[in-house]
């Protein structure tokens, strides 16, 4: 079907409607027959399948398993000696070990970890019930350990996605609330918006159960946020293009066929980029990163369909009284062309080179908030919430040095036996002179397999300790070749591994998805390498703006893994989106009024819209907040700084001024270069 039939169907006094019915019913059926997924109870992802971590416990499986683990109760009072009377209370739960400082005490109590999660929490509820029952004034007690950390991971996602839902959603209707000024307009939007929302979250569902994988809900909650936030953009475009040709032409139904032909292409541009730049992330090798890039590449598929296919009928079928009391009617002025943003855009064309050397200043000097960053948090940092396992980790990494990390898992293939250079005997004694490792014991044994336990002294989740790891693996494989090592400290090592490979591998499929599709839109080379170095440039600034926000104010320690790559993935399909509406708009007007004069056409007519769509872009972004993961503010953050950069500083100055001065030759080679074009592209550096 081309164009001109389907704007067409999307606008006809019945078709219209059928559009509506039919959208209705497509919702209704994937609600219906969606289907339940298992839900993930991992918030935090892991190794990808090939790390040697994995393939450790792939091996470990061969090992007898009495399904048992370990909570970890250690009691304190506020740094104060314990009392007998404390130490009394404490053997309630079992045999007290007090800290050598005599102002703690660790009791461990083995629990059945192979059940049904709510048969866990249970447990991990009722041994904190029975630590807390009797004891002394002032002495409290925090339980900890492995089973009580997958325990808070899940009770901290409890209602997290249904409290991100409403708060994007009221975010949303209040910025288009204060956008139209209207009490109707708002709501078309956000009813279509809401409705792709819903189905998104419907069809990640039958993903997940079609392909036997969980639901991660911290993918679902950033999918929701694309949605949401992709999707209000789409509208606040095509509704703005639609209140301009309404001041055109007295029929409503032919000024959206127009709004259509004319934003339609860049809405289609824009989320294609940003569908095409998601799907980059299958290259990645973190499972969790391969799955929040197909979950968001849905939501923005679904977001574009509502926007280009349901928004349009929607909207005809309300009528011009849908502005009301703003109704645009035929021959009104359009302030928009001698506005705020005019005059804006006459400033930065009567001086780009200012313009552009401070630009460069601002963002370079933001970026440099960079220097001495750090990379990784420990499994203690990575939680927004306040989770009892996370204070009483705390607390015995204090009294217990060393005790709240597990040992590294030492797998040996062969029967254990030996005691030459491939035996457990030799293994144990490479494990013992790697420096940093501290006691080293062999485990079970079982089907060919033998375990060694080494502990590691450095603190768990540090740099440190994932340099002891390392040696620790490339001592044991020189003497015994095969024996691979796993557990906590190695898994760290090997996400890290595997963020850094993404983030290098990845990051060029990012910028070579968005350049080609800028190639093909604007038919230029030179503007499209143009404005894919300012969005690069705004993610350099915003992710140092944003890592001084976090270990200068906030007090983290650093960036999470995945906060470089997913924020950049997110920086530079989105911020290319306001690139296209702008530079689209100014290359429909360059034939008839030459580079420079449509630029400042281009910034005049779409700035406020912009503006509004980068605005509320960056607030649906910080609504990720609500969710518990440091991961997920740090990325909000990042990418609400980045939006506001873009928005207000870059999209509306500095492309502008970069622009004016390369003039017509920003089209190279297309025929808008041609030298025939009118000669006002002089411009007087600034």
């Amino acid at each position: 079907m081309t164009v001109r039939p389907l704007t067409a169907l999307l606008t006809g006094r019945a078709t219209a409607w059928l559009v509506l019915l039919v959208a209705v019913l497509l919702a209704g059926a994937v609600n219906a027959f969606g289907g339940d997924a298992p839900e993930g109870t991992s918030a935090t992802g892991g190794p990808p399948a090939s790390a040697e971590s994995v393939r450790a416990a792939g091996l470990a499986e061969r090992l007898p398993d009495d399904g048992a683990g370990t909570l970890l109760v250690v009691y304190s009072r506020d740094g104060a000696p314990l009392t007998p009377a404390d130490l009394a209370a404490a053997g309630a739960l079992g045999t007290p070990v007090p800290s050598e400082d005599g102002r703690a005490a660790l009791v461990p109590v083995p629990v059945q970890v192979d059940v049904p999660r709510e048969e866990l929490a249970a447990t991990v509820a009722d041994v904190r019930g029975r630590a807390d029952a009797g004891l002394p004034a002032g002495l409290t007690a925090e339980v900890t350990g492995g089973p009580a950390f997958s325990v808070d991971i899940a009770d901290s996602f409890s209602g997290a996605n249904t409290r991100l839902l409403l708060m994007t959603a009221g975010v949303v209707a209040l910025l288009l609330l204060v956008t139209y000024r209207s009490p109707v307009l708002w709501l078309v939007p956000l009813v279509v918006v809401g409705l792709a929302d819903q189905v998104v979250t419907r069809l990640l569902q039958l993903v997940g159960r079609l392909t036997e994988t969980p639901v991660d809900p911290s993918s679902t909650g950033i999918t929701s946020v694309l949605v949401f936030g992709a999707g209000t953009n789409y509208a606040l475009l095509l509704i703005a293009r639609y209140r301009e040709e309404l001041r055109r032409e007295p029929d409503h139904r032919a000024a959206m066929r127009a709004a259509l032909r004319g934003a339609g292409p860049a809405i289609a541009a824009s989320g294609t980029t940003v569908v095409l730049a998601l799907l980059t992330l299958q290259a990645a090798v973190l499972p969790a990163d391969r799955t929040i890039g197909r979950d968001a590449a849905i939501g923005i598929v679904v977001a574009l369909l509502a926007g280009l296919l349901v928004l349009p009928s929607a909207l005809v079928v309300c009528g011009r009284r849908l502005f009301w009391p703003f109704v645009p009617t035929v021959g009104s002025v359009e302030t928009t062309r001698t506005g705020v943003w005019a005059r804006i855009a006459g400033a930065v064309l009567a001086r780009p080179v200012r313009v552009v050397v401070a630009s460069v200043v601002l963002l370079g000097a933001l970026a440099a908030g960079l220097t001495g960053a750090r990379l990784g948090l420990q499994q203690t940092e990575q939680f927004r919430v306040s989770a009892e396992s996370v204070d009483g980790s705390q607390t015995l990494s204090e009294h217990f040095p060393g005790a709240a990390a597990e040992p590294a898992q030492v797998l040996v293939p062969g029967n254990g036996t030996g005691g030459g250079a491939g035996g457990v005997t030799a293994v144990v004694a490479a494990a013992e002179a790697v420096e940093g490792v501290g006691a080293v014991r062999p485990g079970r044994s079982a089907d060919g397999v033998t375990e060694v336990l080494a502990t590691l002294e450095a603190e768990p989740g540090s740099a440190a300790s994932r340099e002891v790891v390392q040696r620790l693996r490339e001592a044991v494989r020189a003497a015994a070749p095969g024996t691979l090592v796993g557990g906590t400290e190695a898994e760290a090592l090997d996400e890290r591994t595997a963020t850094v490979r993404d983030l290098t591998v990845v990051t060029p499929l990012i910028v070579a998805v968005v350049l080609v599709v800028l190639v093909v839109l604007l038919r230029s080379l030179v503007a499209p390498l143009l404005l894919v170095a300012t969005v690069l440039a705004t993610y350099g600034a915003a992710l140092g703006a944003a890592n001084l926000i976090f270990t200068r104010v906030a007090g983290m320690p650093g960036l999470d893994n995945q906060v470089p790559l997913l924020s950049l993935l997110f920086l530079v399909a989105l911020g290319v989106d306001y690139n296209i509406f702008l530079v689209t708009r100014v290359r429909e007007e360059t034939p008839a009024l030459g580079t420079r004069d449509a630029v400042r056409v281009g910034v005049a007519v779409t700035g406020g819209v912009i503006t509004s769509a980068g605005v509320l872009l960056a607030a649906v972004f910080a609504v990720l907040g609500v969710l518990p993961l440091i991961v997920l503010t740090q990325i909000g953050v990042v990418v609400g700084i980045g939006v506001l950069l873009d928005t207000l500083l870059v999209r509306t100055v500095l492309v502008p001024a970069l622009f004016a001065l390369l003039g017509r030759r920003v089209w190279w080679p297309s025929r808008l270069d041609a030298p025939g074009e009118p000669r006002r592209e002089a411009v007087t550096p600034g």
